[in-house]
């Protein structure tokens, strides 16, 4: 033990040194408002409790290795679940989705906060058939998250269009964008197609930044109507000719009716997208994504035209997408360019890559700690990104397949006699 401390101790001060040399932009200086101006202000003492903090985990960190290797100590490895634990889990938490608002416990910001989580589940699905099933990297996923918002905005607002009518609308306008995006990328595989789809996705923000004609540029969009029930208004005053939820069944307008119908629309649309996913993957079509994600070239010499497979998954990828932004158009109200940036495309993909990629429940477990915990304990919203690169470099380096890396397989094959 004595002998290995020295380079412990250089490995543990070099991370520190590290360490320092990044916390000194971010933290070690401030801006100071005086009457003279706006002036720097250094915080050497962040700096250093920063460096600190780093050299006794990383020293830590290398004595507990010393430890297990000096007694030969193997951490257990918990075995991959029974497919009869996941599709109990499954049930359990759709049941749970399904009576939440109803607890005692659940008042409008917890179902608020849900719808949000629910949101990027249906996202992480749908991008779980770009990168999961047909292993194609995608940077640029929330271009055709933006699609289907303005689609449905923009819709909405000219021609006075319904929200069940526009909702299909945008995932088509969605699913187009996700073929314009797959023609040129047909050769592209690996960083190459990462570096294209995050050129896509700038390209994309640029145009609704710039287009103030039709987009309303950085302003963005706003007074995009809510979606009703059959023609059931949520409105406290119903617009002309129509009824509102309360009225038609004798109840006290209350702001929560809206809420609630919100939290199960998009419940019902990420229940949908999971469940198409689920039995698309049993089809041909899901076989060959899997295949092809594998090995393409084996791909090839079974017959499958990887042109098309690769097309068909980012346009179903693009139109769960398209879903999800007209979903999240009509729950704001309000959609501007600043909705639609790189890190909500890089927080879904950490999402897929988080929960196991291929995993459904495991997208929703990764959902709920990259999303759903920030938005319940608002005190960690300043540290969200620093808890976020952390859970990523720790789940990367113990368990780099995922949560739930084990999947249940396509196609099972009997046992012979």
């Amino acid at each position: 033990m004595a002998a290995s401390s020295p380079p412990m101790i250089r490995s543990a001060a070099f991370a520190a040194l590290l360490a320092a040399l990044l916390a000194l932009p971010l933290l070690g200086v401030r801006l100071v408002d005086s009457a003279t101006g706006l002036s720097l202000s250094g915080r050497p003492e962040l700096v250093a409790w920063a460096a600190g903090g780093v050299f006794c985990g990383r020293l830590m960190i290398d004595l507990f290795r010393r430890w297990l290797a000096d007694y030969a100590i193997r951490l257990p490895v918990l075995p991959a679940p029974p497919d009869w634990t996941r599709f109990g889990v499954g049930w359990a938490m759709a049941l749970f989705a399904l009576v939440l608002p109803f607890l005692p416990f659940a008042d409008r910001n917890l179902v608020d906060k849900a719808t949000m989580v629910l949101i990027y589940i249906m996202l992480g699905w749908g991008l779980n058939i770009v990168v999961g099933l047909a292993g194609l990297l995608d940077l640029g996923f929330v271009a055709f998250y933006a699609v289907g918002a303005y689609s449905y905005a923009l819709l909405s607002l000219t021609f006075g269009l319904s929200f069940w009518i526009c909702l299909p609308l945008a995932g088509l306008f969605a699913a187009a964008f996700g073929l314009a995006l797959g023609f040129p990328v047909l050769r592209l595989r690996g960083d190459y197609l990462a570096i294209v789809t995050l050129g896509f996705g700038e390209i994309i923000r640029i145009i609704l930044q710039n287009w103030q004609d039709l987009t309303g540029g950085p302003i963005g969009i706003s007074g995009i109507e809510r979606p009703s029930l059959f023609g059931l208004s949520f409105k406290a005053v119903p617009p002309e000719g129509q009824i509102s939820f309360a009225a038609f069944f004798g109840l006290d307008y209350s702001p929560d009716h809206r809420v609630i119908f919100l939290y199960f629309l998009i419940l019902i649309l990420a229940l949908a997208t999971n469940l198409f996913t689920l039995r698309i993957r049993r089809l041909p079509v899901g076989r060959a994504w899997e295949a092809l994600r594998e090995d393409e070239i084996a791909c090839r010499s079974l017959g499958i035209n990887p042109t098309t497979i690769k097309l068909s998954a980012f346009a179903l990828g693009a139109m769960f997408a398209g879903f999800a932004g007209s979903f999240f158009a009509t729950r704001q109200g309000f959609i501007s360019p600043e909705s639609f940036t790189f890190i909500e495309s890089a927080m879904i993909l950490a999402i897929v890559v988080l929960g196991g990629m291929g995993s459904q429940i495991g997208i929703v477990l990764a959902a709920l700690l990259l999303v759903g915990l920030p938005e319940w304990f608002r005190d960690l919203q300043m540290y969200r990104m620093l808890a976020f690169g952390a859970a990523m470099v720790l789940i990367m380096l113990w368990k780099p397949s995922g949560l739930l890396s084990s999947r249940s397989p396509t196609v099972r094959l009997g046992g012979r006699a």
